[in-house]
């Protein structure tokens, strides 16, 4: 085996590695939204009329 041959299993692995990073991160903000919209349509199917939420101001 010569030094050449190493090193290409390693840049798959990055490239691995970094793909499920991004799939993990777009998982997480996925599931962020849905709960959100989960939430808002609970209001509002509950009668409410005032489900919008409102943020402290910093």
């Amino acid at each position: 085996m010569s030094k050449q041959d190493t090193g290409n299993g390693r840049g798959g692995a990055i490239a691995a590695l970094v793909f499920a990073a991004v799939m993990v991160g777009v998982g997480l903000w996925l599931a962020h939204s849905l709960t959100s919209a989960s939430r808002m349509q609970d209001c509002l199917m509950s009668g409410r009329t005032n489900c919008n939420v409102i943020e402290p101001a910093r």
